[in-house]
């Protein structure tokens, strides 16, 4: 897996273009070091009893900002789900991907106690991250946060990072640090929520045999665990096999296709309004 180069194109891709939305304010979850993680909240209509997901970027740990899921967050928004984009520590000299899954933790407490006032079903509060955002939001289903910590109730990874102990880049990142209580293959045997992985099958950054051996210790655990493979593509579902850490061309018929299959997916689990509109149209 490298995912350090990895580009604010990559997740803006996934995005339609940022734009000011309607129902969207920001807020405080943590202050840490002296510093105020936000929170980019996208209520929808409904004022009552929603659904609620929290969105995690990619970047390699290193790179990104809350505003890469804008277009990601308005589309949830439109289905009648609390969409929460959340701002992490990035590594650096003073930080590391530990302290990016401490706040991950945090966001999700935060989420659960401040439920009612922002109109969010409390028993359904679930993730959704993107590459190195998918590894936080996987390892927070699956126990890093801790026993008594909120965790994701349903999880949907793109393009996730999934094997990170054995990673150079990621080693490099935690300092000597142990990482295993932050790999999710490591730990895809312990209980953990539904989750759904969009993944293209030629993606060299976050392989697809990663999320298949992912999946195959899930279904052991006799845990839901759903791969949406799409052929032919790499990255993010680019269809650029040759740059798949900078180059990103998104198919748009297959990322079309795998918002439908979220959307479906949701309803069935009844975290969509009955009266939920049409799927999202393609990222663009």
């Amino acid at each position: 897996m490298r995912l350090r180069n990895t580009l604010p194109l990559a997740v803006l891709l996934l995005s339609i273009a940022a734009i000011t939305h309607a129902g969207e304010h920001v807020e405080t979850y943590r202050q840490v070091d002296g510093r105020a993680l936000k929170v980019h909240v996208y209520s929808p209509a409904k004022t009552a009893g929603n659904a609620a997901l929290l969105l995690f970027h990619g970047g390699g740990w290193a790179h990104g900002e809350p505003a890469w899921m804008e277009g990601t967050a308005a589309q949830l928004q439109a289905m009648g789900i609390v969409a929460i984009a959340v701002e992490y520590r990035l590594s650096g000299a003073s930080s590391t991907p530990a302290d990016a899954q401490r706040d991950t933790c945090a966001a999700f407490m935060w989420a659960a106690a401040e439920a009612r006032r922002l109109h969010i079903d409390p028993a359904r509060v679930g993730g959704y991250g993107v590459s190195a955002g998918g590894q936080l939001v996987a390892a927070a289903a699956l126990g890093a946060c801790g026993e008594n910590s909120a965790r994701p109730r349903r999880v949907v990874l793109w393009s996730p990072a999934l094997d990170v102990a054995s990673d150079g880049w990621f080693k490099r990142l935690m300092k000597g640090q142990d990482s295993r209580w932050l790999d999710p293959v490591a730990n895809a045997g312990a209980a953990g929520p539904p989750m759904l992985i969009v993944q293209g099958e030629q993606d060299t950054v976050t392989p697809l045999r990663v999320a298949e051996r992912f999946c195959a210790a899930r279904d052991v655990a006799h845990a839901e665990c759903r791969l949406l493979r799409y052929p032919q593509l790499g990255h993010l579902l680019s269809r650029n096999l040759t740059s798949q850490e900078s180059v990103f061309d998104v198919d748009a018929r297959s990322a079309a296709d795998a918002w439908q299959r979220i959307e479906s997916w949701l309803q069935a689990a009844g975290w969509l309004p009955a009266n939920a509109g049409e799927a999202p149209a393609a990222p663009r």
